[in-house]
């Protein structure tokens, strides 16, 4: 499988995504730490993706949806950005909502199979 259908196939199987740097429990940089902290601030499971344990993701992954640094986080199949922006968007109450809609809507789909 190519490496862009493996990082698409990520992307939509999970409400809630993150490529970081690390895990969730073991960030291996701050902007990683500070955008997993901001996921689990809302209450909702996430998946993530280490990129620093697949080469070819961290290599590919800017060209995904051409967003050129890590952490990415995606909501419903979106890009939302990075770090920055997922920390302004849960400071202004706009992050939590967001993805608690997108981990109802999968589940609902998931139901309705």
């Amino acid at each position: 499988m190519d490496v862009l259908d493996r990082i698409d196939q990520f992307v939509k199987s999970n409400p809630v995504l993150i490529f970081m740097k690390g895990t969730p429990q073991f960030p291996s940089c701050g902007f990683s730490s500070r955008a997993s902290e901001a996921l689990k601030a809302c209450g909702v499971p996430f998946g993530y993706v280490n990129v620093l344990s697949d080469p070819e993701i961290f290599e590919n992954l800017p060209r995904y949806r051409d967003w050129p640094t890590f952490p990415q986080i995606y909501v419903d199949g979106e890009l939302i950005g990075g770090c920055d922006i997922t920390l302004e968007m849960l400071d202004r109450g706009e992050l939590q909502p967001l993805v608690e809609q997108a981990v109802q809507k999968k589940a609902s789909d998931t139901d309705a199979v």
